[in-house]
């Protein structure tokens, strides 16, 4: 492998040739050799719309030239739409306000948009970095990150899931079948109700999560190094959130407190706890479609799902419900993440949280994997549910608890005695509830009508 040296304030390093980073970023991939989870990627290409947004907004202010705001914007753009990913290196575990992340940037933005220019005309600090500090870059890239991954992925995946659950409402509107509560029969319910507490929960959780999009709206961005905005000219703060906002199409604005942006993550933590609200209600579906689908023939065997693999290397013909359990291992792995995010959001000392990078990486893998684990699940699950009217008809039929509509006409403890009655004998309802002497029979049949306890 070629070499080329580079310097900083250390000294000079060794840097692969090939490679736009430079000395600090070389630094940090050689100290920082601990595990394999690397900045998530959505964290550089926010990286990329903040440092080109500063480049235009350091222009307007006259801080910075044409020829180099063209040639930042130029790289920036390239970072953002990913073009240079192998340039990013650097893992998760190093310092905890992602100094070194922020540098890395600097250094690809300077070197590429070097070459472009065909001359040494940017400095990763005096000039791709001019008015910020990675204490109020980091914070910022996180909530655009955040945002970004929230509105542009996880609510269209949301979306999908809940027009799939109204569809199969309508389709299921007609049919009645045994509810169920601590896993034992309940009164009757319809199927479309039953998928209407699906829809709901989605959409509950969507509005939970559009609660918090606007702290995460708020930047840090001109904060600088403790909140007071030192080395950035006058109007930097409003400025730069508004070009942030023209790039993204997303109503940014900066924060109103600089001291808190750069040292409190509540913000992060409030929206966590609605993908973990998310996650749960995930859990909760993903396990009453299994057990619907249970069987084929000694579960509930009331829906049937889509047949996508075989389930078994010695059981020939077992088919499981693989989505089921993908969506179900993603919602533990998003309370995990929560409890990571509380922890790290906690241990800000002072004038900044030095926990950023592990909480980017958790809360955007959570995004991440739940806007696929729907996605999965909505279209190789959901999407092909189908009731069994039959099975949930005979369900229906042998459930005791159907005796509950005899309440009014017989009490409580009557309608008691006639269902264990029923259960120890083996008999229907109304053969007991005659031989008890409750009701005549012709009395049984004008009050008994399951389809209409619904």
């Amino acid at each position: 492998m070629k070499y080329r040296i580079e310097k900083d304030s250390m000294g000079e390093m060794k840097v692969p040739a090939e490679r736009y980073w430079a000395a600090q970023t070389q630094r940090s991939y050689q100290n920082f050799k601990i595990g394999g989870e690397r900045i998530p990627k959505e964290i550089i290409s926010a990286f990329g719309v903040l440092k080109k947004a500063a480049a235009v907004t350091n222009c307007r202010l006259g801080k910075l030239d044409e020829r180099r705001k063209q040639m930042i914007c130029g790289a920036a753009q390239e970072v953002i739409d990913g073009k240079l990913m192998d340039h990013f290196p650097l893992v998760v575990w190093q310092t905890g306000s992602g100094t070194q992340s922020n540098m890395n940037v600097n250094e690809v933005v300077a070197n590429r948009g070097n070459e472009t220019a065909g001359e040494k005309l940017l400095h990763p600090n005096d000039h791709i970095n001019m008015s910020q500090s990675s204490n109020d870059t980091f914070p910022t890239a996180l909530h655009i990150a955040a945002v970004l991954g929230i509105e542009n992925q996880l609510f269209p995946a949301m979306d999908q899931l809940i027009a799939t659950f109204m569809r199969l409402e309508e389709e299921n509107k007609g049919i009645v079948k045994s509810g169920r509560t601590h896993l034992q029969d309940a009164v009757p319910i319809r199927f479309s109700q039953e998928i209407s507490g699906w829809r709901n929960m989605l959409e509950k959780t969507k509005s939970m999560l559009s609660a918090s999009l606007p702290g995460l709206k708020e930047l840090a961005l001109g904060g600088t190094a403790v909140g007071t905005g030192l080395n950035a000219p006058e109007g930097f703060d409003c400025k730069v959130a508004e070009v942030i906002g023209d790039l993204t199409g997303k109503d940014f604005v900066t924060a109103d407190n600089k001291f808190h942006a750069l040292s409190a993550k509540d913000d992060i933590v409030f929206a966590h706890g609605a993908l973990k609200a998310l996650a749960a209600d995930l859990m909760k579906i993903a396990n009453d479609v299994r057990w619907l689908a249970s069987g084929p023939r000694n579960g509930l065997g009331e829906i049937h799902i889509p047949e996508n693999e075989p389930g078994s290397s010695i059981m020939p013909g077992k088919v499981n419900p693989t989505q089921c359990e993908a969506l179900t291992m993603i919602a533990v792995q998003v309370m995990g993440n929560d409890a990571a995010i509380g922890f790290a959001a906690s241990q800000g000392n002072f004038e900044l949280n030095v926990f950023m990078p592990v909480i980017a990486y958790n809360f955007l893998q959570s995004v991440r994997l739940l806007t696929d684990g729907i996605r999965s699940f909505n279209e190789h699950c959901a999407s092909g549910i189908k009731a069994n009217p039959e099975k949930m008809k005979s369900n229906l039929e042998q459930s005791l608890m159907l005796v509950t509509v005899l309440n009014p006409y017989i009490g409580y403890d009557n309608a008691a005695k006639t269902a264990k009655k029923a259960y120890r004998e083996d008999i229907t309802l109304r053969q007991a509830c005659v031989e008890l002497g409750f009701l005549s029979g012709e009395r049984f049949d004008d009050v008994f009508h399951p389809e209409e306890m619904v």
